[in-house]
């Protein structure tokens, strides 16, 4: 009876790894399915949110970002998220376009995704120190956010472009002083951040106790990296002559919806 009972669980608990592995592969092979915009300049409006006017006041802003500090700031608004979360996304677009020196590891991307209702400021590794997780959130809340709900997606851009130039460019004793960039000593966890600890511990689990699942989402991911050499080889020098400049990001930043 207690040898049953035993196969019984093992065999719930093999049914269980089982669907679980399903699960996470059908979750990276999504992911590696995505279509991400082209990077045609350092404006991105995919989603055709951004209006001429706006478009003209900040693209020189961008140049001149870049051109006074090497740092690469990029705004793109994208239809749809196509299932993914927008920090996954983010983060997965930031490195397909490698923003930022690679040296340095400076870009910015400022992402829009306005039929899922959701923004982020996705953070190169060198600029984390500076434009940080509480920042951005500063940002997002107080300067985009807002006008978002509104529904002045180009207002709002404009204002978040103006505000991460300004933490980026200028002392912290002087943008300190501008209530929207003021940070609130008790800034609120994000919970993604909690369930991404969570997801992480239980991929971990899986990983050490089961050889058979480690294999198999080892070759999956080495497969999905060479998939995704092949289809981004050569794919930012188009645009005019604008590309990244084989920066990187480790998913900092901040999101935000409305």
């Amino acid at each position: 009876m207690v040898a049953g009972r035993t196969k019984s669980l093992m065999t719930r608990s093999g049914l269980r790894l089982t669907v679980c592995s399903i699960a996470l592969v059908s979750t990276v092979i999504a992911a590696a399915a995505i279509t991400f915009p082209s990077l045609t300049g350092r404006i991105v409006d995919q989603a055709n949110i951004i209006s001429a006017e706006t478009r003209n006041t900040i693209e020189p802003k961008l140049v001149d970002l870049e051109e006074k500090s090497g740092i690469q700031l990029v705004v793109a608004t994208v239809t749809s998220l196509e299932g993914q979360e927008i920090e996954p996304y983010a983060n997965e677009l930031f490195r397909s376009w490698k923003l930022g020196e690679k040296t340095k590891n400076n870009g910015v991307l400022l992402l829009v995704a306005p039929n899922d209702r959701r923004v982020r400021i996705e953070v190169g590794y060198g600029l984390e120190g500076t434009l940080t997780d509480a920042l951005s959130k500063v940002i997002i809340a107080n300067a985009i956010t807002p006008r978002f709900k509104a529904g002045d997606f180009s207002g709002g851009i404009a204002r978040g472009v103006d505000d991460i130039i300004t933490v980026l460019t200028t002392d912290a004793s002087e943008w300190q002083k501008r209530p929207s960039l003021r940070l609130d000593s008790q800034q609120a966890t994000d919970p993604g951040a909690w369930l991404l600890v969570v997801g992480l511990f239980v991929l971990g689990i899986f990983l050490v106790v089961s050889p058979g699942f480690r294999w198999l989402f080892l070759n999956l991911l080495l497969n999905v990296a060479l998939s995704a050499g092949r289809s981004s080889g050569g794919g930012l020098s188009s645009g005019g002559g604008f590309s990244g400049g084989g920066g990187s990001s480790g998913g900092g930043g901040a999101s935000g919806s409305w």
